[in-house]
Protein backbone atom coordinates (compact mmCIF):
# COMPACT_ATOMS: atom_id res chain seq x y z
CA UNK A 1 0.00 0.00 0.00
CA UNK A 2 1.65 3.59 -1.01
CA UNK A 3 2.67 5.71 2.22
CA UNK A 4 0.18 8.31 0.95
CA UNK A 5 -3.01 5.97 1.83
CA UNK A 6 -1.27 4.69 4.85
CA UNK A 7 -0.99 7.74 6.11
CA UNK A 8 -4.71 7.97 5.71
CA UNK A 9 -5.92 5.10 6.64
CA UNK A 10 -4.60 6.19 9.67
CA UNK A 11 -7.65 8.76 9.97
CA UNK A 12 -9.70 5.40 8.95
CA UNK A 13 -8.39 4.24 12.07
CA UNK A 14 -8.68 6.64 14.58
CA UNK A 15 -12.73 6.77 13.36
CA UNK A 16 -12.97 3.30 13.88
CA UNK A 17 -11.98 4.06 17.65
CA UNK A 18 -14.82 6.23 18.00
CA UNK A 19 -17.53 3.46 16.59
CA UNK A 20 -15.91 1.84 19.64
CA UNK A 21 -16.37 4.50 21.56
CA UNK A 22 -20.01 5.10 20.88
CA UNK A 23 -20.80 1.54 21.12
CA UNK A 24 -19.83 1.73 25.11
CA UNK A 25 -15.97 0.64 24.50
CA UNK A 26 -14.64 3.47 26.37
CA UNK A 27 -11.47 1.12 27.12
CA UNK A 28 -10.64 -2.17 26.00
CA UNK A 29 -8.77 -4.53 28.76
CA UNK A 30 -5.43 -5.98 26.54
CA UNK A 31 -3.62 -8.42 27.77
CA UNK A 32 -0.02 -10.18 25.60
CA UNK A 33 0.81 -8.24 22.75
CA UNK A 34 0.40 -8.97 18.71
CA UNK A 35 3.44 -10.85 17.53
CA UNK A 36 5.18 -9.18 14.70
CA UNK A 37 3.63 -9.68 11.42
CA UNK A 38 7.22 -11.04 9.80
CA UNK A 39 6.85 -13.97 12.46
CA UNK A 40 2.79 -14.44 12.45
CA UNK A 41 1.93 -13.26 9.23
CA UNK A 42 -1.99 -15.01 10.16
CA UNK A 43 -3.95 -14.36 12.78
CA UNK A 44 -7.87 -16.45 13.92
CA UNK A 45 -9.71 -15.17 17.08
CA UNK A 46 -13.19 -16.48 18.06
CA UNK A 47 -15.91 -14.79 16.99
CA UNK A 48 -18.92 -13.31 19.25
CA UNK A 49 -19.95 -9.88 17.75
CA UNK A 50 -19.66 -7.78 14.96
CA UNK A 51 -17.60 -5.84 17.28
CA UNK A 52 -14.36 -7.73 16.64
CA UNK A 53 -13.68 -6.58 13.19
CA UNK A 54 -13.79 -2.88 13.76
CA UNK A 55 -11.40 -3.47 16.94
CA UNK A 56 -9.15 -5.62 14.55
CA UNK A 57 -9.19 -2.96 12.34
CA UNK A 58 -8.16 -0.42 14.80
CA UNK A 59 -5.68 -2.49 16.59
CA UNK A 60 -3.91 -4.30 13.71
CA UNK A 61 -5.31 -3.03 10.30
CA UNK A 62 -5.12 -6.51 8.92
CA UNK A 63 -6.35 -8.06 5.82
CA UNK A 64 -9.76 -9.89 6.66
CA UNK A 65 -11.46 -12.77 4.83
CA UNK A 66 -15.34 -12.51 5.53
CA UNK A 67 -17.99 -14.13 3.32
CA UNK A 68 -19.91 -11.89 0.64
CA UNK A 69 -22.51 -11.70 2.60
CA UNK A 70 -21.13 -9.17 5.55
CA UNK A 71 -20.31 -6.50 3.08
CA UNK A 72 -23.83 -5.06 3.33
CA UNK A 73 -23.86 -4.80 7.20
CA UNK A 74 -23.52 -1.20 8.84
CA UNK A 75 -20.13 -0.43 9.93
CA UNK A 76 -18.59 -3.55 9.45
CA UNK A 77 -18.67 -3.79 5.85
CA UNK A 78 -17.56 -0.52 4.86
CA UNK A 79 -14.67 -1.07 7.33
CA UNK A 80 -13.65 -4.85 6.32
CA UNK A 81 -13.66 -3.22 2.16
CA UNK A 82 -10.95 -0.64 3.40
CA UNK A 83 -9.06 -3.86 5.01
CA UNK A 84 -8.96 -5.12 1.57
CA UNK A 85 -10.66 -8.02 2.37
CA UNK A 86 -10.56 -11.39 0.62
CA UNK A 87 -14.37 -12.74 -0.24
CA UNK A 88 -15.11 -15.91 -0.25
CA UNK A 89 -18.66 -17.74 -1.25
CA UNK A 90 -18.50 -20.42 1.72
CA UNK A 91 -20.95 -22.68 -0.76
CA UNK A 92 -18.71 -22.45 -3.68
CA UNK A 93 -15.50 -24.97 -3.60
CA UNK A 94 -13.78 -22.72 -6.35
CA UNK A 95 -14.59 -19.86 -4.07
CA UNK A 96 -12.67 -21.74 -1.44
CA UNK A 97 -9.91 -22.52 -2.98
CA UNK A 98 -9.34 -19.27 -4.59
CA UNK A 99 -9.47 -17.70 -0.60
CA UNK A 100 -7.33 -20.18 -0.11
CA UNK A 101 -4.14 -19.65 -2.69
CA UNK A 102 -5.00 -15.34 -1.63
CA UNK A 103 -4.55 -16.09 2.22
CA UNK A 104 -1.19 -18.01 0.66
CA UNK A 105 -0.19 -15.02 -1.21
CA UNK A 106 -0.59 -12.40 0.72
CA UNK A 107 0.73 -13.99 4.03
CA UNK A 108 4.58 -14.69 1.98
CA UNK A 109 5.12 -10.92 1.06
CA UNK A 110 5.67 -8.49 4.35
CA UNK A 111 4.38 -5.56 1.61
CA UNK A 112 0.77 -6.96 2.25
CA UNK A 113 -0.67 -6.53 5.57
CA UNK A 114 -1.47 -9.58 8.27
CA UNK A 115 -4.23 -11.74 7.07
CA UNK A 116 -6.62 -11.94 9.90
CA UNK A 117 -9.57 -15.33 9.75
CA UNK A 118 -12.45 -16.01 11.96
CA UNK A 119 -12.56 -19.75 11.60
CA UNK A 120 -15.49 -20.60 13.32
CA UNK A 121 -17.12 -18.87 9.76
CA UNK A 122 -19.83 -17.55 12.18
CA UNK A 123 -20.57 -15.76 15.55
CA UNK A 124 -21.15 -17.66 18.60
CA UNK A 125 -22.42 -16.62 22.05
CA UNK A 126 -18.61 -17.38 23.39
CA UNK A 127 -19.65 -20.48 25.32
CA UNK A 128 -18.38 -22.29 23.34
CA UNK A 129 -15.89 -22.44 20.42
CA UNK A 130 -17.35 -24.59 17.77
CA UNK A 131 -15.31 -26.22 14.44
CA UNK A 132 -13.18 -24.68 12.50
CA UNK A 133 -12.73 -24.32 9.12
CA UNK A 134 -9.20 -24.99 7.49
CA UNK A 135 -8.46 -21.72 5.41
CA UNK A 136 -6.30 -20.40 8.29
CA UNK A 137 -4.37 -23.73 8.45
CA UNK A 138 -3.68 -24.81 4.74
CA UNK A 139 -0.91 -22.46 4.05
CA UNK A 140 1.10 -23.27 6.11
CA UNK A 141 2.24 -20.21 8.21
CA UNK A 142 2.69 -19.54 11.78
CA UNK A 143 -0.23 -18.96 13.63
CA UNK A 144 -1.13 -16.26 16.77
CA UNK A 145 -4.59 -17.18 18.11
CA UNK A 146 -6.29 -13.95 19.96
CA UNK A 147 -9.51 -14.61 21.74
CA UNK A 148 -12.09 -11.98 23.03
CA UNK A 149 -14.11 -12.19 26.38
CA UNK A 150 -17.46 -10.15 26.72
CA UNK A 151 -17.93 -10.35 30.49
CA UNK A 152 -21.62 -9.00 31.04
CA UNK A 153 -24.08 -8.62 33.36
CA UNK A 154 -26.95 -7.13 32.25
CA UNK A 155 -26.80 -7.37 28.25
CA UNK A 156 -25.38 -10.08 26.60
CA UNK A 157 -23.48 -8.87 23.39
CA UNK A 158 -23.15 -11.99 21.03
CA UNK A 159 -24.47 -11.72 18.02
CA UNK A 160 -27.06 -14.41 17.87
CA UNK A 161 -30.82 -14.93 17.09
CA UNK A 162 -31.08 -10.90 18.19
CA UNK A 163 -31.51 -8.69 15.83
CA UNK A 164 -28.93 -6.36 14.65
CA UNK A 165 -30.63 -3.40 14.86
CA UNK A 166 -31.67 -4.46 18.77
CA UNK A 167 -27.77 -5.69 19.46
CA UNK A 168 -26.55 -2.18 18.03
CA UNK A 169 -29.54 -0.69 20.10
CA UNK A 170 -28.80 -2.16 23.54
CA UNK A 171 -25.18 -1.49 22.78
CA UNK A 172 -25.59 2.27 22.04
CA UNK A 173 -27.96 2.41 25.76
CA UNK A 174 -25.24 0.53 27.87
CA UNK A 175 -23.22 2.92 29.20
CA UNK A 176 -20.29 1.14 29.09
CA UNK A 177 -19.74 -2.49 27.53
CA UNK A 178 -16.47 -4.15 28.59
CA UNK A 179 -14.53 -6.36 25.97
CA UNK A 180 -11.21 -8.35 26.79
CA UNK A 181 -8.89 -9.18 24.21
CA UNK A 182 -5.78 -11.57 24.67
CA UNK A 183 -3.20 -12.49 22.45
CA UNK A 184 -1.90 -15.76 22.57
CA UNK A 185 1.48 -17.36 21.93
CA UNK A 186 2.26 -18.26 18.10
CA UNK A 187 1.25 -21.60 17.09
CA UNK A 188 3.80 -23.27 14.45
CA UNK A 189 2.73 -25.33 11.63
CA UNK A 190 3.65 -28.65 11.19
CA UNK A 191 6.45 -29.86 8.79
CA UNK A 192 4.22 -31.08 6.49
CA UNK A 193 1.36 -28.44 6.54
CA UNK A 194 -0.98 -29.77 3.57
CA UNK A 195 -1.70 -33.39 4.96
CA UNK A 196 -1.58 -32.27 8.76
CA UNK A 197 -3.63 -28.88 7.89
CA UNK A 198 -6.14 -30.67 10.07
CA UNK A 199 -3.91 -31.40 13.74
CA UNK A 200 -2.49 -27.87 12.77
CA UNK A 201 -6.30 -26.54 13.27
CA UNK A 202 -6.96 -28.80 16.19
CA UNK A 203 -3.98 -27.94 18.09
CA UNK A 204 -4.68 -24.14 17.69
CA UNK A 205 -8.53 -24.57 18.94
CA UNK A 206 -7.29 -26.54 21.86
CA UNK A 207 -4.87 -23.89 22.65
CA UNK A 208 -7.89 -21.25 22.21
CA UNK A 209 -10.26 -23.45 24.21
CA UNK A 210 -8.05 -23.46 27.08
CA UNK A 211 -7.54 -19.86 27.31
CA UNK A 212 -11.20 -19.43 27.05
CA UNK A 213 -12.04 -22.00 29.58
CA UNK A 214 -14.59 -23.70 27.15
CA UNK A 215 -15.12 -26.95 24.97
CA UNK A 216 -14.87 -27.16 21.70
CA UNK A 217 -17.65 -28.67 19.59
CA UNK A 218 -18.45 -29.88 16.23
CA UNK A 219 -20.90 -27.59 15.45
CA UNK A 220 -20.46 -25.37 12.43
CA UNK A 221 -21.90 -22.76 10.12
CA UNK A 222 -24.16 -25.29 9.18
CA UNK A 223 -26.07 -25.60 12.63
CA UNK A 224 -26.78 -22.06 12.54
CA UNK A 225 -28.13 -22.48 9.16
CA UNK A 226 -30.00 -25.16 10.40
CA UNK A 227 -31.01 -23.14 13.68
CA UNK A 228 -32.11 -20.01 11.65
CA UNK A 229 -34.00 -22.20 9.67
CA UNK A 230 -36.20 -23.73 12.18
CA UNK A 231 -36.66 -20.51 13.73
CA UNK A 232 -37.84 -19.16 10.64
CA UNK A 233 -40.57 -21.78 10.98
CA UNK A 234 -41.71 -20.94 14.10
CA UNK A 235 -39.78 -23.78 16.14
CA UNK A 236 -40.57 -23.69 19.59
CA UNK A 237 -37.05 -24.74 20.57
CA UNK A 238 -35.04 -24.38 17.34
CA UNK A 239 -31.94 -25.16 18.71
CA UNK A 240 -33.00 -28.70 18.95
CA UNK A 241 -32.38 -29.06 15.27
CA UNK A 242 -28.69 -28.18 15.94
CA UNK A 243 -26.50 -31.62 15.01
CA UNK A 244 -22.42 -30.89 14.56
CA UNK A 245 -22.64 -30.69 11.21
CA UNK A 246 -19.32 -30.55 11.29
CA UNK A 247 -19.39 -34.16 12.28
CA UNK A 248 -21.74 -35.11 9.83
CA UNK A 249 -19.89 -33.68 6.96
CA UNK A 250 -16.59 -35.46 7.85
CA UNK A 251 -18.39 -38.72 8.12
CA UNK A 252 -20.86 -38.51 5.44
CA UNK A 253 -19.92 -36.03 3.42
CA UNK A 254 -23.52 -34.52 3.87
CA UNK A 255 -23.23 -30.27 2.89
CA UNK A 256 -25.15 -28.16 4.82
CA UNK A 257 -27.52 -27.27 1.91
CA UNK A 258 -28.47 -30.85 1.64
CA UNK A 259 -28.94 -30.66 5.62
CA UNK A 260 -31.18 -27.93 5.32
CA UNK A 261 -33.16 -29.87 2.53
CA UNK A 262 -33.56 -32.61 4.78
CA UNK A 263 -34.80 -30.64 7.79
CA UNK A 264 -37.72 -29.27 5.55
CA UNK A 265 -38.96 -32.74 5.22
CA UNK A 266 -38.38 -33.26 9.27
CA UNK A 267 -40.17 -30.19 9.78
CA UNK A 268 -43.08 -31.32 7.64
CA UNK A 269 -43.39 -34.34 9.72
CA UNK A 270 -45.30 -31.86 11.92
CA UNK A 271 -42.62 -32.82 15.56
CA UNK A 272 -43.57 -32.01 18.61
CA UNK A 273 -42.78 -29.29 21.08
CA UNK A 274 -39.59 -31.50 22.08
CA UNK A 275 -38.58 -31.84 18.19
CA UNK A 276 -39.48 -35.53 17.75
CA UNK A 277 -41.78 -36.94 15.58
CA UNK A 278 -44.20 -40.28 15.71
CA UNK A 279 -44.40 -42.92 13.57
CA UNK A 280 -47.75 -41.69 11.94
CA UNK A 281 -46.44 -38.30 10.62
CA UNK A 282 -43.26 -39.83 9.60
CA UNK A 283 -44.99 -42.66 7.09
CA UNK A 284 -47.51 -39.40 5.98
CA UNK A 285 -44.80 -37.55 4.52
CA UNK A 286 -42.69 -40.02 3.18
CA UNK A 287 -46.30 -41.59 1.34
CA UNK A 288 -45.99 -45.22 3.11
CA UNK A 289 -48.69 -46.87 5.01
CA UNK A 290 -48.17 -48.73 8.20
CA UNK A 291 -46.84 -52.53 7.40
CA UNK A 292 -43.90 -54.54 8.33
CA UNK A 293 -41.95 -52.54 6.20
CA UNK A 294 -42.02 -49.22 7.31
CA UNK A 295 -41.91 -50.28 10.54
CA UNK A 296 -38.73 -51.59 9.92
CA UNK A 297 -37.47 -48.43 8.16
CA UNK A 298 -39.13 -46.18 11.15
CA UNK A 299 -37.07 -48.71 13.31
CA UNK A 300 -33.97 -48.09 11.84
CA UNK A 301 -34.31 -44.76 12.98
CA UNK A 302 -35.54 -45.00 16.33
CA UNK A 303 -32.74 -46.12 18.38
CA UNK A 304 -33.67 -45.47 21.40
CA UNK A 305 -37.02 -47.73 20.73
CA UNK A 306 -39.43 -45.18 22.30
CA UNK A 307 -41.83 -44.43 19.29
CA UNK A 308 -40.46 -41.34 18.09
CA UNK A 309 -37.56 -39.89 16.20
CA UNK A 310 -35.29 -36.37 16.12
CA UNK A 311 -34.43 -35.02 13.45
CA UNK A 312 -30.42 -35.96 14.41
CA UNK A 313 -31.44 -39.43 14.02
CA UNK A 314 -33.52 -38.97 11.01
CA UNK A 315 -30.25 -37.02 9.32
CA UNK A 316 -27.62 -40.17 10.33
CA UNK A 317 -29.91 -42.76 9.23
CA UNK A 318 -30.76 -41.31 6.22
CA UNK A 319 -26.72 -40.29 5.47
CA UNK A 320 -25.67 -43.11 6.76
CA UNK A 321 -27.42 -45.05 3.93
CA UNK A 322 -26.37 -42.68 1.63
CA UNK A 323 -22.88 -43.58 2.37
CA UNK A 324 -22.91 -46.85 2.15
CA UNK A 325 -19.82 -48.13 -0.75
CA UNK A 326 -22.76 -49.12 -2.85
CA UNK A 327 -25.67 -46.78 -2.46
CA UNK A 328 -24.88 -45.91 -6.35
CA UNK A 329 -25.40 -49.82 -7.45
CA UNK A 330 -28.28 -50.28 -5.50
CA UNK A 331 -29.74 -47.32 -7.18
CA UNK A 332 -28.75 -48.77 -10.43
CA UNK A 333 -29.96 -51.88 -9.84
CA UNK A 334 -33.48 -50.75 -8.39
CA UNK A 335 -33.44 -48.70 -11.69
CA UNK A 336 -32.98 -51.35 -13.49
CA UNK A 337 -35.68 -53.11 -12.04
CA UNK A 338 -38.17 -50.46 -12.70
CA UNK A 339 -36.85 -50.17 -16.30
CA UNK A 340 -38.38 -52.78 -17.66
CA UNK A 341 -38.75 -51.77 -21.52
CA UNK A 342 -35.22 -50.58 -21.53
CA UNK A 343 -35.89 -47.13 -22.40
CA UNK A 344 -33.95 -45.15 -19.47
CA UNK A 345 -37.68 -44.53 -18.14
CA UNK A 346 -40.16 -46.05 -15.61
CA UNK A 347 -43.83 -46.04 -16.24
CA UNK A 348 -46.63 -46.13 -13.26
CA UNK A 349 -47.31 -49.15 -14.77
CA UNK A 350 -43.88 -50.60 -14.07
CA UNK A 351 -43.25 -49.43 -10.67
CA UNK A 352 -46.55 -49.92 -9.65
CA UNK A 353 -45.42 -53.76 -9.41
CA UNK A 354 -42.56 -53.41 -7.14
CA UNK A 355 -44.38 -50.61 -4.87
CA UNK A 356 -47.48 -53.23 -4.12
CA UNK A 357 -44.65 -56.18 -3.54
CA UNK A 358 -43.16 -54.53 -0.46
CA UNK A 359 -46.07 -53.06 0.71
CA UNK A 360 -49.20 -55.26 0.58
CA UNK A 361 -52.73 -53.71 -0.01
CA UNK A 362 -51.26 -50.37 -1.62
CA UNK A 363 -54.46 -48.33 -3.08
CA UNK A 364 -54.20 -46.24 -6.06
CA UNK A 365 -53.64 -43.23 -4.49
CA UNK A 366 -51.17 -44.42 -1.96
CA UNK A 367 -49.23 -45.77 -5.02
CA UNK A 368 -49.75 -42.36 -7.02
CA UNK A 369 -48.43 -40.23 -3.69
CA UNK A 370 -45.12 -42.64 -3.73
CA UNK A 371 -44.76 -42.01 -7.50
CA UNK A 372 -45.03 -38.68 -7.02
CA UNK A 373 -41.74 -38.27 -4.70
CA UNK A 374 -40.07 -39.46 -7.74
CA UNK A 375 -41.69 -37.80 -10.33
CA UNK A 376 -39.96 -34.94 -10.30
CA UNK A 377 -41.14 -32.45 -13.65
CA UNK A 378 -44.32 -33.63 -13.14
CA UNK A 379 -44.53 -35.54 -16.94
CA UNK A 380 -46.48 -38.70 -15.54
CA UNK A 381 -43.28 -41.30 -15.87
CA UNK A 382 -39.68 -41.10 -14.29
CA UNK A 383 -36.19 -40.85 -15.97
CA UNK A 384 -32.96 -41.69 -14.69
CA UNK A 385 -31.78 -38.86 -13.29
CA UNK A 386 -36.02 -38.33 -11.62
CA UNK A 387 -35.19 -41.85 -10.27
CA UNK A 388 -31.67 -41.05 -9.13
CA UNK A 389 -32.97 -37.54 -7.61
CA UNK A 390 -36.08 -38.95 -5.47
CA UNK A 391 -33.63 -41.69 -3.65
CA UNK A 392 -31.00 -38.78 -2.91
CA UNK A 393 -33.73 -36.86 -1.52
CA UNK A 394 -35.67 -39.69 0.24
CA UNK A 395 -32.52 -42.54 0.78
CA UNK A 396 -34.94 -44.51 3.05
CA UNK A 397 -36.85 -45.79 0.26
CA UNK A 398 -34.73 -47.67 -1.23
CA UNK A 399 -35.79 -50.34 0.90
CA UNK A 400 -38.85 -50.44 -0.78
CA UNK A 401 -37.08 -52.58 -3.54
CA UNK A 402 -35.66 -55.32 -1.05
CA UNK A 403 -39.11 -57.34 -1.34
CA UNK A 404 -39.12 -57.45 -4.86
CA UNK A 405 -35.25 -58.59 -5.25
CA UNK A 406 -35.30 -60.97 -2.69
CA UNK A 407 -37.51 -63.28 -3.96
CA UNK A 408 -36.00 -63.30 -7.41
CA UNK A 409 -34.00 -66.50 -8.12
CA UNK A 410 -31.34 -65.16 -10.23
CA UNK A 411 -30.29 -62.29 -8.29
CA UNK A 412 -26.39 -61.55 -8.53
CA UNK A 413 -24.19 -62.00 -5.85
CA UNK A 414 -23.68 -58.04 -6.31
CA UNK A 415 -27.18 -57.79 -5.59
CA UNK A 416 -26.89 -59.86 -2.51
CA UNK A 417 -23.99 -57.63 -1.17
CA UNK A 418 -25.63 -54.45 -1.44
CA UNK A 419 -28.80 -55.57 0.09
CA UNK A 420 -26.65 -56.67 2.74
CA UNK A 421 -25.16 -53.08 3.14
CA UNK A 422 -28.24 -50.97 2.35
CA UNK A 423 -31.42 -52.23 3.89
Amino acid sequence: MPKWRCRIMWITRLCARLILFSFGYQWIRRKGKAAPREIAPIVVSNHVSYIEPIFYFYELFPTIVASEAHDSIPFVGTIIRAMQVIYVNRFSPSSRKNAVNEIKRRAQFDKFPRVLLFPEGTTTNGKVLISFQLGAFIPGHPIQPIIVRYPHVHFDQSWGLISLAKLMFRMFTQFHNFMEVEYLPIIMPPDQQKQNAVHFAERTGQAMATALNVVQTSHSYGDLMLLMKAAQLQQEKPWTYMVEMARIESLYHISSLEAEEFLDKFLSMNPDISGCVKLQDFLRVLRLKPCTLSGEIFGFLDVEKNGSITFKQFLFGSAHVMKQPLFRQACELAFAECDAEGDNYCTDKELADIFRHAIPDLNEDEFHGLFDLFDMDNDGRISRDDFFSGLRKNPLLIALFSPKWLHKKDLSKAGDRILEEIV
